[in-house]
């Protein structure tokens, strides 16, 4: 697929809008709770790539994912901990809590890059981190001072890290010549995050209902945008796809607040700001820079 930056652009954000309707659509379901919730996600997920991916890349891409190499299953790996930890943690904690948490991924990476691989971190990324870590603390202390059980929070920080350690295996993959090619990454992800949950899932009791709207996430949230935010990863510059990827977090939120009438309590809000506008300011100005 042949896309223009204006197009990659556009595409790009109905990515990041497909990506924020899991917490909406969620808090919809009837029966399936936690470990049932992210089992049938991952589960449509996987049946779902086992369609596309021959569509976009040949029947071959399945020989090659038997010799994709040690990065492409670690690659793997923490796409299976993207998708359970996510999951588990809108069924514990609060759509936005868990958005904002993941949003700080692109901090996280440039650290693991630069502990793991070497490379230099600019002076706004650094002032960024600790801006966006004044953000978190304050979102913290107002959970315990509230009495807030904070496991939800805690796992939903488990996101960002498998995203960090993802692109840092990458990356390195990368300098030493063996691309990780990352929609099989994404298959491999789905088939080990149904396999390792579908037991905490036992007995299953998701109702008609659910399974209807848990295929949609597998398909529609997941699936789909994941293997398009590839495509357009190709067309834009990394400062641009972090940038636009935000938007998730805002439009989640939003579909939250409307379609399930879930209000972000006043310290997320606030620190929920401070952290997305510190990063919205580093990834403009990288973006700047490079233009």
């Amino acid at each position: 697929m042949k896309l223009t930056h204006s197009r990659a652009v556009l595409l790009m954000l109905v990515v990041t809008l497909l990506w924020s309707t899991a917490g909406v659509v969620t808090r919809h379901l009837e029966q399936a709770h936690s470990f049932e919730v992210t089992f049938w996600r991952s589960f449509f997920t996987l049946l779902t790539l086992l369609v596309l991916l021959p569509v976009f890349q040949g029947r071959s891409v399945f020989g090659r994912i038997r010799s994709g190499g040690a990065a492409l299953w670690i690659s793997g790996v923490c796409w299976c901990g993207m998708f359970t930890f996510f999951m588990l943690a809108i069924t514990l904690t609060s759509v936005a809590n868990v958005l904002v948490m993941m949003s700080i991924g692109p901090l996280l990476t440039a650290v693991a890059a630069r502990v793991f691989i070497g490379h230099r971190i600019a002076k706004r990324t650094w002032i960024t981190i600790v801006v966006a870590g004044c953000g978190i603390a304050y979102m913290y202390a107002s959970q315990v001072s509230a009495g807030i059980n904070l496991m939800g929070t805690l796992v939903a920080f488990c996101v960002p890290i498998s995203g960090a350690t993802n692109w840092t295996v990458s990356q390195h993959a990368r300098a030493r010549g063996h691309d990780v090619d990352l929609i099989p990454a994404v298959l491999i992800g789905a088939v080990l995050s149904s396999v390792v949950t579908l037991p905490l899932a036992l007995p299953l009791r998701a109702s008609g209902h659910d399974l209807a709207l848990l295929a949609g996430l597998g398909v529609f949230q997941l699936a789909i945008p994941s293997a398009l935010a590839v495509l357009c990863a190709r067309v834009l510059q990394a400062a641009e796809v972090s940038l636009l990827g935000l938007l998730e977090v805002i439009f989640g939120i939003l579909l939250a607040w409307i379609g399930a009438n879930e209000v972000p309590g006043p310290n997320v809000l606030a620190g929920g700001t401070l952290v997305i506008g510190a990063l919205i300011i580093n990834e403009w100005v990288g973006w700047r820079s490079n233009i």
